[in-house]
This record gives structure tokens, C-alpha cells and sequence, in this order.
């Protein structure tokens, strides 16, 4: 009942969470890399990721060192025409970060998966960025190839508070449907249970919302 319970609740908070996406996104059965970037970073920029780095001039500071929240633009190549961006979630080293991005690897046979904190190395020869390897997850491992990258597109104060404000209102919105489905099979599976008590079941007090944004970032049984 727990493990059905979960499922339930994972796929609303993903529901909800794409219904924030821009309508192409959310028209699609799967994220593309480039409304889940600006989702996640809140960085306004629109259009295939190839051409982020050039919009990005004169709008947003750019830059070749990677900081938390920032954009890193990928150059389009021969077996990725239209480039990638990811967001970098945390900094681990001067070589090393981990990134937070959509449709990169194939997951459970299919593409357009949320991939949370993977890893992401620099391997240039200047160390500026230029060059890296990102993780693959059907190795479990980095991935052989090496990707040429433009530099990274930092937030500025507008973007960290759009970015805040749609995790707020994804955190608020995966909630609310997660009670309206609590309260509309609470009878059936426990008469007189209300919907709290339903996510009571569902997971422990203290991770009942990070269990539902977790599941919004497709961190479920799938990935």
C-alpha cells in the first residue's frame, strides 16, 4: 500500500511540476534541456541551447569558472546539433561540479529524464571549462566522450528570485494535489481517513515534501 501510495504522489508532484514548464515543454511527454534550465535557474533566456551563449551577452554576466545556479552552455556538435545547457548544483572542486539537467542520458530505455547531482569534470587543458565529460547513467560512470562548452551564464538577482518562486510554487502546487488525491481515495483505502493522514502513510513527517519535490525531479524508480 505504501510503495502505491509513493507512486501516486511521485507522479502528481511531476504533473504538477511540468505544468509550470512553458506550453511547448509541457505539450511534450518528456523535458527538453532548455525549459528545464531556465525552470531551474530562472535565467530568462529562450530558443535551442545553442544560442544561450550569444543571448546571454550583455544580459547576464558570463563566465569561464562554474558557481551554483549558473548556466553552462554546451556547443552544438556533430551528434548534438542543437547544444545543451545544464545548471551546476553544487561546486566540489576547481575541476569537478554537479550539474542538474535534462534529456541527456537514456533512462530505463527512454530520453528526456531529470537528472539530479551527476557528476561533471572539467578536463581543458587550461582548466577553464572548456572541454568536459559529464556522467552517463547507462555506465554508471563518466561518459567517454568529451563535450567543447562555451562558459557558464551566471544568475543575476532577478533570476535567483524567479528560480526561488517556482520552486516555491511547485513545492506548494505537488502538495495541494497530493491532499486533493489523498481526500478522494482515503475512504477506500482507510474509511474516515483524511488526507494528511493518507501522506502520513506515504512517507515519514519529515521528508514528506522533499519525497514529493524528489519525485517533481524524477528521482523515482525510474531514474
Amino acid at each position: 500500500m505504501r510503495k502505491r501510495m509513493r507512486t501516486l504522489l511521485g507522479s502528481l508532484a511531476v504533473a504538477a511540476f511540468v505544468g509550470m514548464a512553458p506550453v511547448s515543454a509541457a505539450a511534450d511527454t518528456y523535458w527538453q534541456c532548455v525549459p528545464f534550465a531556465r525552470l531551474l535557474s530562472g535565467i530568462q533566456i529562450f530558443g535551442d541551447a545553442r544560442t544561450w551563449w550569444q543571448q546571454a551577452i550583455g544580459k547576464y554576466e558570463t563566465g569561464f569558472q562554474p558557481k551554483a545556479g549558473a548556466v553552462l552552455c554546451f556547443k552544438p556538435t556533430d551528434r548534438m546539433r542543437l547544444g545543451h545547457v545544464a545548471v551546476v548544483s553544487q561546486v566540489l572542486t576547481d575541476r569537478v561540479v554537479q550539474i542538474t539537467h535534462a534529456n541527456w542520458s537514456p533512462i530505463g530505455g527512454s530520453r528526456g529524464k531529470v537528472e539530479k547531482d551527476v557528476t561533471l569534470i572539467d578536463v581543458s587543458p587550461q582548466g577553464d571549462w572548456s572541454q568536459v565529460k559529464v556522467w552517463y547513467d547507462p555506465s554508471r560512470d563518466l561518459g567517454g566522450s568529451t563535450y567543447p562548452t562555451y562558459g557558464f551564464i551566471y544568475q543575476d538577482a532577478n533570476a535567483q528570485k524567479i528560480a526561488a518562486s517556482n520552486w516555491n510554487n511547485a513545492g506548494a502546487t505537488a502538495l495541494a494535489m497530493a491532499q486533493s488525491a489523498a481526500s478522494q481515495v482515503s475512504a477506500a483505502m482507510r474509511p474516515g481517513a483524511g488526507p494528511l493522514a493518507m501522506l502520513g502513510q506515504a512517507a515519514d513527517s519529515s521528508d514528506r515534501i522533499g519525497a514529493l519535490l524528489a519525485g517533481a525531479l524524477g528521482q523515482g524508480g525510474d531514474n
